[in-house]
């Protein structure tokens, strides 16, 4: 590490001979997403030889070998703040909160702090998904204030991207209960 930038060794499998360079390098470096890849190729922050290549889209071949200079995320623009959190399940890729009813996810006018976004930030103590170079929870859907449930929130872009797929093209199995009075 150098001053908070990590450099990361990729080489082109054989498999990836004829890929994308950012999908290749996504390849032999799974801990970062094609997204994040695309950014950091465009950036100069991917070098061959000691020179920046900077088109993601150009063809790779097989054994090339990257540097990939990856920036410590910028501090987060919310700030950590220990509110208590009632975790169902935690591992080193998501964690899944039990939201209260009563909550706000995330900040915005009239609630800038005390939210699950500022919890999460203490909690996971810098261990949050950096999609786009931002350390923030990487919350890929939400729950209104006044609603309670789980909520996952991904700790890896990986995770995040994966997540933020599934929700978009609707493969992850959502339940709702819902408690009424009069009409």
């Amino acid at each position: 590490m150098n001053r908070g930038v990590s450099i990361i060794e990729a080489t082109i499998a054989p498999a990836a001979d004829g890929w994308r360079l950012d999908r290749a390098i996504a390849d032999a470096v799974p801990t970062l997403s094609r997204e994040r890849l695309k950014v950091l190729i465009s950036a100069g922050h991917v070098s061959q030889d000691g020179l920046a290549v900077r088109d993601p889209s150009r063809k790779s071949r097989v054994g090339e070998a990257f540097a990939v200079a990856v920036p410590a995320p910028a501090p987060a623009h919310n700030e950590a703040q220990d509110i208590p959190l009632v975790v169902a399940f935690e591992d080193e890729h998501l964690i899944v909160v039990d939201k209260p009813a009563g909550l706000v996810v995330h900040p915005a006018a009239g609630n800038l702090d005390g939210t699950l976004v500022n919890a999460l930030l203490h909690h996971c103590d810098g261990s949050l998904s950096g999609i786009g170079g931002v350390a923030r929870p990487g919350i890929v859907h939400r729950i209104d204030k006044d609603t309670s449930g789980l909520m996952v929130a991904a700790k890896t872009d990986r995770a995040h991207e994966g997540l933020a797929k599934q929700f978009a093209a609707h493969t992850i199995d959502r339940r709702y209960r819902a408690i009424v009075g009069g009409r």
